[in-house]
C-alpha cells in the first residue's frame, strides 16, 4: 500500500509541474508577444507611409511590410486589429523610422499623428496650369481643384486677389504642412506668408519707388521672365524703373511672350502688334498683373534696384545667359548687332 501511494503522489506532483510549465510558457510566450508588438522595433528601413481616403488596413500593411521592411509581419496584423486599423485609419503622410514598434506605426495611422510635409514651390511657374500641378505633386489635394480655385474669383476675393492677380499670392520657398491640407488650407498659408513678407520696412521701399505691393510684383515678374541669373536682377529692375521714370514704355520680350501663351519660339516684328493691354510695346505702363510666379528675390530686386543710367540691355554674344546693358540708343544697337553676328555664326556651324 505504501508503494501505491507513492506512485499517486508522483503522478500528482508530475502533473502539476506539466502545469506549471505549461504556464510557464504560456506567460513567456505572451509576455515575449507583447514585447515584441509594443517595445521591439520593428522595422529595418525608413519609409514614409501615404496613407489615402478609403485605404484598406490590408494595403496599409502591405505597405509598411514591403516600403519599411516589417521584421514581424505578424506583429503588424495583431497591432492592427487591436487597434482597429481599418475602421480607425486616417488618411496623411507618416514617417516611420525603424526603431518604431509595430504597435506605434498602426498608432501613427489610427490616430492621426502625421509627419509635416515639404511644399516647395521653385524654378519657373507661368501658368495657372503648373502652378496647380507642382501643388499636386506634393500633396494630397488634386491640381484640377487646384486651378479651379485659381480661377473662383469670389473664393480668391477673401484673400484680396483676382483669377487675373493671382500669381503674386505665390512666394516661391519651402514650406512645411500637412500632406493632408485642403485646397483652403494651402491658400491660408500663402496668404499668411505673403503678409509676413511685406514687412512695414518693404512697405516702405515700394513706395520709395511710387509702387503698390502688386505693382512691385508685376515687375518682378517681368524680371524674372528676362534672366536666369539672379545676379542681374537688380540690374535689369533698375534698367525697367529708369524707363518707368521717364515715362518710356517698358517694351518688355516676356510680356509679348504672356500675351502668346508662351508659345513662341522667338519673337518677331509682327508679335509686338498684338492688342493686348499686357503688349509693353504698344501700352505706356505696367501691365494689369504679373506674368509669372515671381521669385522673392526679384521683388526685393524691384525694391532695392541697382542705381544706374542703363535704359536698354540685350543678350550677350557669350550666350552664358547674361546680358549686354547700354545708356544710349546707340550702344545698345551695337550690342545688339555684336549679337545678332554671333547668333548668325553659331547657326552656321550647327548648320
Amino acid at each position: 500500500m505504501k508503494k501505491t501511494g507513492n506512485k499517486r503522489t508522483d503522478r500528482r506532483s508530475y502533473t502539476v509541474d506539466v502545469l506549471i510549465a505549461a504556464v510557464l510558457v504560456a506567460v513567456v510566450f505572451f509576455v515575449g508577444r507583447y514585447f515584441a508588438d509594443n517595445k521591439m522595433s520593428n522595422f529595418s528601413e525608413k519609409y514614409v507611409l501615404y496613407v489615402y481616403p478609403g485605404m484598406s488596413a490590408e494595403s496599409i500593411l502591405d505597405s509598411l511590410d514591403t516600403g519599411a521592411g516589417a521584421l514581424r509581419y505578424g506583429s503588424l496584423e495583431r497591432c492592427a486589429a487591436k487597434e482597429r486599423l481599418e475602421s480607425r485609419a486616417k488618411p496623411g503622410r507618416y514617417v516611420i523610422e525603424p526603431s518604431f514598434s509595430a504597435v506605434y506605426a498602426i498608432r501613427l495611422v489610427c490616430n492621426g499623428w502625421q509627419t509635416p510635409q515639404n511644399l516647395t514651390l521653385s524654378g519657373t511657374i507661368r501658368s495657372k496650369g503648373k502652378l496647380a500641378a507642382v501643388i499636386d505633386r506634393q500633396m494630397m489635394v488634386d491640381s484640377a481643384e487646384v486651378a479651379d480655385a485659381l480661377d473662383d474669383e469670389e473664393f480668391l476675393s477673401v484673400y484680396g486677389f483676382t483669377p487675373e492677380n493671382v500669381f503674386a499670392l505665390f512666394l516661391p520657398d519651402t514650406y512645411e504642412m500637412y500632406w493632408t491640407a485642403s485646397v483652403k488650407d494651402i491658400f491660408d498659408r500663402f496668404k499668411k506668408e505673403y503678409d509676413r513678407f511685406w514687412t512695414p520696412e518693404r512697405l516702405s521701399l515700394a513706395e520709395k519707388r511710387g509702387l503698390s505691393r502688386m505693382e512691385v510684383s508685376i515687375l518682378a515678374s517681368i524680371v524674372n521672365g528676362e534672366t536666369l541669373q539672379s545676379v542681374e536682377y537688380p540690374v535689369i529692375a533698375g534698367v525697367y524703373l529708369n524707363r518707368l521714370r521717364k515715362g518710356m514704355r517698358l517694351q518688355a520680350d516676356p510680356t509679348i511672350a504672356f500675351c502668346y501663351d508662351y508659345t513662341l519660339d522667338r519673337i518677331l516684328k509682327k508679335h509686338l502688334r498684338v492688342d493686348s493691354p499686357y503688349n509693353t510695346y504698344k501700352y505706356a505702363g505696367l501691365p494689369p498683373a504679373p506674368i509669372n510666379v515671381p521669385p522673392k528675390a526679384c521683388i526685393d530686386a524691384v525694391l532695392r534696384p541697382d542705381t544706374h543710367g542703363y535704359i536698354y540691355f540685350c543678350a550677350s554674344p557669350d550666350f552664358d545667359g547674361t546680358h549686354r546693358f547700354a545708356v544710349t540708343y546707340g550702344d545698345h544697337m551695337r550690342n545688339a548687332r555684336e549679337f545678332q553676328r554671333a547668333l548668325t555664326a553659331r547657326q552656321r556651324e550647327n548648320s
